[in-house]
């Protein structure tokens, strides 16, 4: 019973994802920013879909970080550095079928206050 449950989830968590990114895409002055979120670590990176090519990353893993606010909040100063190195001061955010809530929006809230327009 537990399997079909996961199995469930992830499909609905598959389909808002597919539903999201219908709608945005990223290009090289305004890259999308997905955020992926396991049970340890957090991760961003920022894609420019005209080119598909990553142009700057941060991973919590790497950073020592769990996957909790606080973590979040560390991976979001790194990644926010990241883009400036680049000069990218807009993104679009994609929460990649994460409700905007919790670890996604504390991650939201620190880019916004490190100069990053979402």
């Amino acid at each position: 019973m537990r399997k079909k449950l996961l199995l469930k989830k992830n499909a609905l968590r598959t389909k808002r994802k597919r539903r999201v990114r219908g709608k945005i895409s990223g290009t090289a002055e305004m890259p999308r920013v997905t955020v992926f979120k396991s049970n340890r670590h957090f991760y961003a990176q920022a894609i420019d879909d005209t080119k598909a090519v990553t142009l700057a990353y941060a991973d919590g893993a790497k950073l020592g970080v769990r996957a909790n606010k606080e973590g979040a909040a560390e991976v979001a100063k790194a990644f926010s550095e990241a883009l400036k190195a680049k000069g990218i001061e807009k993104v679009v955010l994609d929460r990649n079928g994460y409700k905007y809530h919790g670890v996604v929006a504390s991650f939201a809230d620190t880019l916004r206050e490190n100069g990053i327009k979402l």
